[in-house]
């Protein structure tokens, strides 16, 4: 069983930064990345990192924030810079191992991220 414990959430005031963690349990993921959901909203993509090192990021968050990886410790993590109130909402870390029989999909529990105007 895979485990995803993430950290680092909080309330910001806008303009500030906060740092969000993911420890996964059991083998280095091909791909990792960061979701988010507001009330009311679906569940997007903020950024993802393959285990090369390439990123993905939504246009909303392009040039504020930073995903990076630490394969040795099988984490990823999130630097939000310049958050605006509109980036409140629930983070969501996933993993995702490819495999030749098919994608082995994993979700963290969630952590809440509230930026006050």
């Amino acid at each position: 069983q895979v485990h995803l414990v993430e950290s680092g959430g909080g309330l910001v005031q806008a303009g500030g930064s906060l740092r969000l963690s993911c420890a996964a349990s059991g083998t280095i993921y091909t791909l990792m990345g960061w979701y988010r959901q507001a009330p009311g909203k679906q569940r997007e993509l903020v950024a993802t990192i393959a285990i090369g090192g390439t990123t993905n990021y939504a246009d909303a968050v392009q040039g504020r924030f930073t995903i990076s990886r630490d394969n040795a410790k099988n984490t990823v993590y999130l630097q939000m810079n310049n958050l605006k109130p509109e980036d409140t909402a629930v983070y969501y870390c996933n993993v995702k191992h490819v495999k030749l029989l098919g994608v082995s999909d994993y979700w963290g529990q969630g952590t809440q991220v509230t930026v006050s105007s």
